[in-house]
């Protein structure tokens, strides 16, 4: 195992190649990723369809292995990261079991992990307490809006309290309105717990919004084509939106989903 400190970044991709055998041939997606995520930030993942930013978020999380290259996750391989409870992962859909209550819900990885029961109840309430579902506890999935759902379904990857989140496309099926709400109370998470999160969009207003960088991805194979430090205050309300100074990150990330389609 690696070792690694606070002057090392938390996520470090090296020259990371990912190509998967098909009956077809081979399928390349991803190519010569370089980036390093630093503690705390909030770093977002924006590409057309196909173009690997899912790909790279599940190489990160030990759930497909890289081809070429490295990626370390707090100086560990993916694998020794997921064992470690590294990282809680935060799927496109909320996959909440309908049988359970949203407490059965978040207990399961506690559960899993051997967490002591006396434990339980009190992480329960906290994260419940975090993502704005206090006395939801008892309710069922299907008792839920899509928006409750999603934010239970983070709950629960916070319950064991891994100081990275990865979260891939988490309100991508949410109307415009409940997105921004959940985009609000996300960043209200993050400015309060500190973690470090990895956030795969296709929504340019929502990669700006939430960043404090913004990697912006090639058609297949999937490439770097521009990291963005975003220059916005950590502080954000929603109509910074119609800032110029907003209006100028949205319109670089443009320019480098442009740039993007112009490789072979």
């Amino acid at each position: 195992m690696g070792t690694w400190d606070v002057t090392t970044p938390v996520i470090e991709a090296k020259d990371l190649d990912l190509t998967f055998q098909t009956n077809d041939g081979p399928v390349h997606a991803l190519k010569g990723v370089d980036l390093g995520i630093e503690k705390g930030d909030f770093v977002s993942f924006i590409g057309p369809s196909g173009c690997g930013k899912t790909t790279f978020l599940r190489v990160i999380a030990g759930l497909e292995h890289a081809t070429g290259g490295t990626v370390t996750v707090n100086g560990m391989t993916p694998d020794e990261a997921r064992r470690n409870r590294a990282y809680g992962y935060v799927f496109q859909a909320a996959g909440l079991y309908p049988w359970r209550t949203i407490a059965g819900n978040i207990r399961l990885p506690l559960e899993i992990m051997g967490i002591p029961k006396s434990e339980h109840a009190d992480r329960v309430r906290r994260v419940l307490e975090l993502v704005d579902l206090a006395g939801f506890e008892k309710k069922f999935p299907w008792q839920l809006s899509g928006g409750m759902q999603q934010r239970a379904s983070i709950a629960r990857a916070l319950a064991f309290d891994a100081d990275i989140l990865l979260m891939d496309e988490p309100f991508g099926a949410l109307d415009e309105i409940v997105r921004d709400h959940l985009n609000e109370q996300l960043l209200e998470l993050w400015a309060s717990t500190q973690k470090t999160i990895a956030f795969v969009t296709h929504s340019i207003p929502e990669a700006v919004y939430l960043s404090t960088k913004i990697v912006v991805m090639s058609p297949r194979p999937g490439r770097i084509t521009d990291v963005i430090e975003s220059p916005l205050p950590k502080e954000r309300p929603l109509d910074i939106r119609d800032t110029p100074e907003f209006l100028e990150v949205a319109h670089r990330v443009r320019e480098g989903l442009r740039e993007g389609h112009s490789y072979d």
